[in-house]
């Protein structure tokens, strides 16, 4: 290993197949990133300034904005300017603080997404203790919960991957640092710790996805005994939304990951990576506030608010 160069820096080969649309392809990927950070930025914003809003719902509904900000942040822009630049470059260190910022988000992501699952349980199913149980207190707890959760789980792991020695190739067949393509380049047997990385997967996404299904399981059959067709409508419509992001999120990161990682398809991959990076991220404040009446009417009550100033 001593007359052996280390990789200082690598290549993000991208998506070649959209090169004959670059202007088209950029400008779409600009727009929603744009969309995506307008729509949760609204959301953050006519939270924290309508007291109304100030219910552990939004709480963890502002933590979950948050996280999506920080995950696509950490991908979308470097991909825009190397798609509008030309060069494909990504240092070594950028490119390990990428790897672990996208996958430290959607850790906390995923433990955000089981909380308000639980959040939802307790306001349908237990509504006369909901305010004893879900106090400022302990939501706070459960936000720092999945923020330190989030980090420490994925940090153990992305230090490993930090360690090891990168030599020869240096091109990564993605437009983000990902796990797979990445422990593809590395000089050594990575085969432990795409064993370890599996496991670790299937766990924190299958619990966490076990949990947020168990809550919904007691939701929906809480729901269908409300005797007022109304209420019913009402108390589906609060928790669709979320049951929606739940299912696209779980669905789309199983299908890349819940595999070793240098084995999968790298061009489906890219493809199903570029929906939840940039399409689902953009989807994701409608879904929660298309049907929210609640919410409209704050966002209303902050606009009159701002003529009125």
């Amino acid at each position: 290993m001593a007359n052996i160069t280390f990789v200082t820096e690598f290549i993000l080969l991208g998506l070649p197949e959209f090169h004959g649309l670059k202007t088209a392809f950029y400008t779409m990927l600009l727009l929603m990133y744009l969309l995506s950070l307008i729509g949760h930025s609204l959301i953050i914003t006519v939270v924290f300034i309508e007291p109304k809003l100030h219910t552990p719902m939004y709480f963890f509904l502002i933590n979950f904005s948050m996280a999506e900000i920080c995950s696509t942040t950490a991908e979308v822009p470097k991909m825009l300017t190397n798609i509008f630049s030309g060069q494909k470059s990504i240092c070594f260190a950028c490119c390990m603080a990428q790897l672990f910022m996208v996958f430290a988000m959607g850790a906390v992501e995923f433990i955000t997404l089981s909380i308000m699952s639980f959040d939802r349980y307790v306001a349908i199913c237990k509504p006369l203790l909901y305010k004893t149980i879900m106090t400022n207190r302990f939501c706070v707890h459960l936000a720092f919960l999945a923020w330190v959760g989030g980090f420490v789980i994925i940090f153990s792991q992305s230090v490993v991957v930090w360690n090891y020695p990168y030599c020869g190739h240096n091109v990564i067949d993605h437009f983000f640092c990902d796990i797979g393509p990445l422990l593809k380049l590395a000089c050594a047997d990575t085969t432990l710790m795409e064993l370890i990385g599996l496991i670790y997967g299937a766990t924190f996404m299958w619990g966490s996805f076990g949990l947020s299904l168990i809550s919904y399981i007691y939701i929906i059959a809480t729901i269908i005994q409300i005797p007022c067709a109304s209420g019913r409508s009402k108390a589906f419509f609060t928790c669709a939304s979320h049951l929606t992001v739940v299912i696209i999120f779980y669905m789309a990161d199983m299908f890349m990951y819940l595999q070793p990682s240098t084995h999968g398809d790298t061009r489906v991959n890219k493809v199903v990576s570029l929906v939840r990076t940039s399409f689902i991220p953009m989807l994701n404040p409608f879904i929660y506030t298309i049907r929210n009446k609640e919410f409209k009417v704050a966002i209303q009550k902050a606009v009159r608010r701002k003529l009125l100033f």
